[in-house]
């Protein structure tokens, strides 16, 4: 099986208890460790991650593929820029 046929499971970056800007400080940081294609899942409890990390995605190229909210936790799967 070639290399780019097998998938990655996601980074995992756990942010809650962490206020803005923090959660989304930290997941830029995690995603330029990672490469193109990669993806990060991102923990929250910060209500103004919602705004964030949609407006970071539409501005970075970075694709923002889950944004839901569970009880008192916030869920973000992106997937880096190529």
């Amino acid at each position: 099986m070639p290399n780019d046929a097998i998938e990655r499971a996601p980074a995992r970056l756990d942010a809650t208890g962490l206020n803005c800007p923090m959660p989304l400080l930290k997941a830029k940081k995690a995603l330029n460790e990672l490469a193109p294609g990669d993806q990060l899942e991102v923990i929250a409890t910060d209500p103004g991650s919602v705004r964030d990390f949609r407006v970071f995605s539409e501005q970075s190229g970075h694709a923002l593929l889950v944004s839901r909210q569970e009880a008192d936790r916030y869920y973000y799967l992106l997937q880096k820029a190529s």
